[in-house]
């Protein structure tokens, strides 16, 4: 039985013919006038015409004087016809192939074809060849649709052949584009303005997660790459922009899961003089329009839930669905208390246990069956350290998320501008960090510092790609183009390589 390294063997002798009969195996110039979809979307228009389109060989058939070869592009599939007679013969100076040569030809090599748009006598719309050029010649065979390609850890050290083999992987990453995009537009109509800010901080904050740590030799100093957007955004309100966002890379140097990633694109927004309230009516109207371009429907069946992100969102506080379901005061209660719930509900009780992390477990026990769409307000304050307090209830702070398919996807505050109030909640949080709790916020005084010399009352929301996973309905990997994983190096790539060292 052949192996890999057959096929790329007799491959490497093909291309060696290339080069002998003077043909060039990776030029770069192209001259496609069409896409494949152009034909075939309006064939009655171009009937008849001349075209030229370029792709990946994805089959050939050849009898005698006859041959078809199938290309595919981005846009779709279309067959090449080639008869003895009417295709060009061998031209170097082009880099132009005669029927003679198809020998040479593999499934996943690129090729450019020219000729008349007809249809075949089985009905089927095809190119009539004058000319074929060679683009690039594939070393290694593609997997066919037929054969499939399912190993999962195939599938994610190989996306490029995932992506080929398997539409609706592809098609998966276009929608994600599309997210991200309207994203932007709804930003962007709305007058806010894109401002890139730094990966690397002194300081990192605006989340409880754990950070990556990297080297500096230009400063001799570390740096954390960014867990939150937050607070260089913040400092933008300081300087007097009103509505200001990002989209992009942020890093949680945590458990991969279904719903996380140590590496993910997130985007957060700032809205100086509007509050929770007015996020929260934004944002209602933000996730219809995203999704509606994004999937075409705002009806998902989800985790075995229906949602109807056109309904009327319903409005949950925290302390009351904390009372109805383990029978506790989240403001009154003790760590024992809140222990014993946990062991009560066959939750993990960590030696760090502290009261805020294990309310939040409970929560989070809740919120696995919830359908949604709801919005959750009305968070304790020692569970949220950068939000303003609750005017009418000093122990809660003015903060609104969204609960969708058993997941929070977003967060949104009405952001703390007291700079005493700021920096005792920092003290707080650095106390809880040098307690052992890793993912706690560092004290950031520059923050504090810049809050000093007055920052505006201001919403701030944040959300990441897991929204788009989520309502793709597919975990945190198969959500990403390449996710991470631990380096190896296949024997069959040992074996074509003796003598790199490939580590």
């Amino acid at each position: 039985m052949a192996t890999l390294k057959d096929f790329r063997d007799e491959r490497l002798r093909k291309l060696d013919d290339l080069k002998q009969l003077g043909l060039n195996p990776f030029p770069a110039k192209v001259n496609r006038t069409h896409l494949t979809s152009d034909i075939t979307n309006h064939f009655d228009e171009l009937e008849g015409q001349t075209a030229t389109v370029a792709g990946r060989i994805v089959g050939i058939r050849k009898f005698g004087k006859l041959a078809f070869i199938v290309v595919k592009d981005f846009s779709g599939e279309i067959q090449l016809f080639l008869q003895d007679g009417q295709v060009a013969e061998r031209n170097i100076d082009n880099n132009q192939l005669g029927l003679a040569d198809l020998p040479l030809l593999d499934t996943g090599d690129f090729v450019e074809a020219t000729g008349e748009i007809i249809k075949s006598k089985t009905g089927e719309i095809s190119i009539l060849v004058k000319s074929l050029r060679f683009l690039a010649k594939a070393l290694r065979p593609m997997p066919s649709a037929q054969e499939g390609f399912t190993n999962k850890e195939e599938r994610m050290r190989r996306r490029y052949i995932d992506m080929n083999v398997n539409q609706e992987v592809r098609d998966r990453f276009v929608r994600r584009s599309k997210f991200w995009q309207a994203t932007r537009d709804f930003l962007n109509q709305h007058d806010f303005i894109e401002i890139n800010i730094p990966v690397l901080e002194h300081t990192t904050g605006g989340a409880d997660a754990t950070p990556f740590v990297t080297h500096m030799d230009a400063l001799d100093q570390d740096f954390y790459l960014r867990i939150s957007h937050e607070l260089p955004l913040k400092r933008l309100l300081g300087a007097g922009y009103e509505k200001v966002y990002d989209i992009g890379p942020r890093f949680r140097n945590e458990n991969y899961s279904d719903e996380h990633l140590p590496e993910h694109v997130a985007m957060e927004w700032y809205w100086a003089y509007a509050n929770w309230q007015d996020g929260m009516q934004f944002m209602t109207a933000m996730y219809k329009y995203v999704l509606q371009e994004t999937f075409g429907t705002l009806q998902f069946e989800l985790n075995c839930k229906h949602i109807d992100m056109a309904a009327e969102w319903v409005i949950w506080d925290y302390a009351t669905v904390i009372k109805e379901h383990y029978g506790i005061d989240v403001h009154d209660s003790t760590l024992d208390d809140v222990k014993q719930a946990l062991r009560d509900n066959k939750l993990e009780v960590e030696q760090t246990e502290n009261r805020a992390r294990g309310i939040d477990k409970l929560w989070k026990n809740i919120r696995k069956d919830v359908a949604g769409p709801v919005w959750l307000i009305n968070t304790p304050k020692f569970i949220s350290p950068l939000a303003k307090s609750n005017p009418d209830d000093e122990r809660t702070v003015q903060r609104f998320q969204p609960i969708i398919a058993g997941s929070e996807l977003g967060n949104g505050f009405s952001e703390l501008n007291d700079p005493i109030d700021q920096l005792e909640r920092f003290v707080d949080q650095q106390s809880m960090r040098d307690s052992g709790d890793d993912e706690a916020m560092m004290l950031d005084i520059d923050f504090v510092e810049m809050l000093e010399y007055g920052m505006p009352p201001a919403c701030g929301w944040g959300l990441s790609e897991r929204v788009f996973w989520i309502f793709e309905g597919v975990t945190a990997r198969e959500g990403v183009p390449f996710p991470q994983l631990r380096a190896e190096i296949d024997a069959t790539t040992r074996e074509i390589y003796p003598n790199i060292r490939l580590g």
